[in-house]
Formats: C-alpha cells, sequence, structure tokens
C-alpha cells in the first residue's frame, strides 16, 4: 500500500487594475477585507497612498486566497480546499477629487469580479482529477484563472472606459450582479 500523501500550500492570486500579481501568502493577519454578499467598499477602505499622476481615478486590490490538503495514493488523489476572496485596503487607492459613486460602485465591481473567479477556482478543484504530482496540477489552475481574471478585469475596464461610460457600466453591474446570484460564472 502506498504511503497518504498531504500537500498544504496557501496562495495569493492578487490583482490590481494596472497588473496582476501573484504570491505565496494568506490574507490572515494581514489588513484586508473578506468578499460577502452584503459587503460593499467604502472610500474609507482605500488606504493607500495615491501616485502623483491623475491618469487612473482609483486602484482596488483585490485576490484570491487558497488552501488545500490533498490525500491519496498512488496515481489518484482527492482535495480538500478552502479558497476566499480579499480586498486589500493598503494596496488600494483613489484620488478624492476623481471621484463619486459611481467610481464606486466600478471599483466593488472589481473586487466582485474577483469573488467570480474565486468561484470558477472552486469548480475546478471540485471537479479535478489530480494525480502525483497535485501542486504542479493545483498550480496550472491557479495560474490558468489568475490569466483569464486579468483577461476579464482588462474586458470590464476597456468597456466601461473606467466608470465613464455611464450605460456600459450600468449593464456590468447588473451582469455581474445576476452572475453572483447565480450558479454560473463567466
Amino acid at each position: 500500500m502506498d504511503a497518504i500523501k498531504q500537500l498544504r500550500l496557501v496562495f495569493l492570486l492578487g490583482f490590481c487594475q494596472l497588473a496582476s500579481a501573484q504570491g505565496e501568502g494568506s490574507a490572515r493577519g494581514e489588513d484586508a477585507i473578506l468578499w460577502h454578499p452584503q459587503t460593499r467598499l467604502a472610500w474609507s477602505d482605500f488606504r493607500a497612498e495615491p501616485p502623483e499622476s491623475r491618469r487612473i481615478a482609483a486602484t482596488t486590490a483585490s485576490g484570491i486566497t487558497y488552501s488545500y490538503n490533498a490525500t491519496g495514493s498512488g496515481e489518484r488523489y482527492s482535495l480538500d480546499f478552502r479558497v476566499d476572496t480579499y480586498f486589500y485596503p493598503d494596496k488600494s487607492w483613489y484620488h478624492s477629487e476623481s471621484c463619486d459613486e459611481v467610481v464606486l460602485s466600478h471599483e466593488q465591481l472589481h473586487f466582485d469580479i474577483s469573488e467570480l473567479f474565486a468561484r470558477k477556482f472552486r469548480k475546478r478543484l471540485k471537479e479535478g482529477v489530480f494525480t502525483g504530482n497535485v501542486k504542479a496540477e493545483v498550480r496550472r489552475i491557479f495560474t490558468d484563472i489568475n490569466r483569464e481574471l486579468s483577461e476579464f478585469q482588462n474586458r470590464y475596464d476597456r468597456e466601461t472606459d473606467y466608470s465613464r461610460n455611464r450605460a456600459a457600466q450600468f449593464r456590468w453591474n447588473e451582469d455581474i450582479a445576476g452572475m453572483l446570484a447565480g450558479p454560473d460564472t463567466p
């Protein structure tokens, strides 16, 4: 009988509007806000110092953390996992003179989109078939989710023109709210 292997990993998938960054770690112990359907961001949550450039009104830093425990033997492993979405106040900023409630709702949607991709990540982990190379297999899923999230966030910014296209912003607000209410993800 093969020995039972257990792997524990925690990764952070971070997303900012300008670039995505990833690294190992956990939101625990950091000043982070866990995503919840009733949690709405306020400008007071954006605590990082904004850059001098006024080209961008605000930036939301949000990300997905996950940990898992893999058990199995031979070529078949199962996962117990946890996936959470966080907003990082100390990495998020805004220029107060450029921001209003529409811009805030735009930033909230970046956080909500991160949650949609956390759900997509959970689904892929749940449906995945894992072999003796669990770490690489989970990492591949993580990398794919990170790429898809970044592409989706960029599309959101393009189509809404960073919230300046109010009609497009309204459509995105409605679409994302519908996705969050339902079982499907993008």
